[in-house]
């Protein structure tokens, strides 16, 4: 019975209740000569094309080009000083709420999606969080649509069937079979939440925004990038936990330009088999706290130097960014109990959610003039601003919030989320400092010392 197998599993959808948990085999021929067509029905309506662009003022982002590791920017066209980008979507409220990929509409002005029926539709984009590569947007038509039932990611199981939908390559609607692979995998380095559900569904560029579903046709995650040589589908394809997407569409709903999550005000390592031998752990899991920031939420808990996490309310933490994900996807307000590893003990913290707070105040400014910072926008170091632009640790000096493609900072190699200590020796503690450093004009030559991952860098540019 080998041409069975691909449809042995099936049983579940269609031999049971939708409720049901059991796993079963299929015990006759009527039931592996079943169909996924009733879930393709179920879902398919809420399943939108994205098409999104902009007047093409500068180069395009070089991840375009990488061909070890693409994330799904769908086909990149350029047109005179046009640039487009072709994505997919999933409507998650009926008032038009469309869920998608950051990098779908990221540096994109006019937004259009296309319903399954062919009904295209302007759209807003109400809330972009590049933190989690997602975004949301709003169908100016004020009428009602078909959205999908969202699902919780937290139930799914290596060897789920799963089915993912969406438009690869522009060929228009498209549904692929396939199984959960593996989850809660860490190291993909898309997102500052990674947590990602692998997926052997064949995705392809185009598919990024699109559903992952499963057997009853609910949400359980957004396709967002796979891992190929050949920009072709390869069998692995990282999708969002569905868990983390509720957050964004509540904040959307809640009429937010941005996502607040909680801050722990802890700095966590991974256990390494020696960090483990010395603590006589089993094995190596869990997050280990190498620091604690003074009133933290962490500090407030008691949480100390030399914990190490193994659970946040009752879920297992093998990682820092499993603890990352589990603090990420709850709302502000209330708390999380933390199961702790101390000297040999384990003992339970309750740690409140609260955001990070801004102090100092972040005082943007935008930079200008004949300066090496021309066209950037700095804000003061805080632990807000330092969750937000994920900048890992900083105690002084100013971030750069902004630097625009083409402005004269991004063409001397300064980026997004550096931290400015010194300019020509004078320290900038605040942004009215690096105002005041810049504002003299052109110079012989500009000495500037930046943090940047941790390192320390001094650069010296010609006047």
């Amino acid at each position: 019975m080998p041409r069975y197998f691909a449809l042995a599993l099936l049983v579940l959808f269609f031999a049971a209740p939708l409720h049901a948990q059991t796993r079963a085999v299929p015990d006759s021929r009527a039931q592996v000569t079943l169909s996924y067509a009733p879930v393709v029905k179920k879902a398919q309506p809420s399943v939108v094309n994205v098409y999104a662009s902009r007047i093409e003022r500068r180069p395009s982002n070089p991840l375009f080009d990488d061909p070890v590791f693409r994330r799904f920017f769908g086909e990149q066209r350029r047109g005179g000083q046009t640039a487009q980008s072709l994505g997919s979507g999933v409507i998650v409220d009926a008032s038009g709420l469309v869920i998608t990929n950051h990098h779908v509409i990221e540096g994109m002005t006019n937004v259009k999606v296309a319903l399954a029926d062919r009904r295209e539709f302007e759209a807003d984009i109400v809330l972009r969080d590049p933190r989690t590569d997602l975004a949301v947007l709003r169908i100016r038509n004020g009428g009602q649509f078909h959205a999908m039932e969202i699902g919780d990611s937290d139930a799914l199981e290596v060897g789920d069937i799963v089915l993912a939908l969406g438009n690869p390559f522009g060929v228009g609607q498209t549904v692929t079979q396939g199984i959960v692979s593996a989850l809660a995998r860490t190291q993909v380095g898309i997102t500052d939440y990674g947590f990602f559900i692998q997926t052997d569904a064949a995705i392809n560029p185009g598919n990024s925004g699109g559903a992952l579903v499963d057997m009853q046709g609910q949400l359980v995650g957004v396709n967002s990038a796979i891992f190929s040589q050949s920009g072709g589908s390869v069998g692995i394809g990282f999708a969002i936990p569905v868990n983390m997407v509720k957050l964004v569409v509540a904040a959307a709903k809640g009429g937010v330009a941005q996502v607040r999550r909680p801050w722990l005000g802890a700095t966590l390592q991974p256990v390494s088999k020696d960090i483990a031998e010395s603590l006589a752990m089993d094995r190596p899991a869990g997050a280990l706290v190498s620091d604690v920031f003074a009133n933290s939420p962490a500090s407030q808990a008691g949480l100390q130097r030399g914990d190490v996490v193994t659970q946040v309310d009752g879920k297992e933490i093998d990682e820092p960014e499993a603890l990352g994900y589990r603090m990420g996807v709850r709302p502000l307000g209330g708390s999380v109990k933390m199961t702790v590893l101390r000297r040999g003990h384990t003992t339970t913290l309750d740690v409140k959610l609260a955001p990070a707070p801004e102090t100092p105040p972040r005082e943007e400014v935008k930079l200008s003039g004949r300066n090496p910072f021309d066209g950037a926008s700095a804000v003061n170091v805080s632990p807000a601003t330092l969750e937000e632009l994920s900048v890992e640790s900083a105690k002084e000096g100013v971030i750069l919030a902004d630097v625009p493609q083409g402005s004269t900072a991004a063409n001397l190699g300064l980026q997004k989320g550096d931290v400015i200590l010194a300019v020509n020796d004078r320290k900038t503690e605040r942004t009215s400092d690096l105002r005041a450093a810049t504002s003299g004009g052109r110079q012989a030559y500009w000495k500037l010392m930046i943090l940047r991952g941790g390192q320390i860098i001094t650069s010296v540019i010609g006047g």
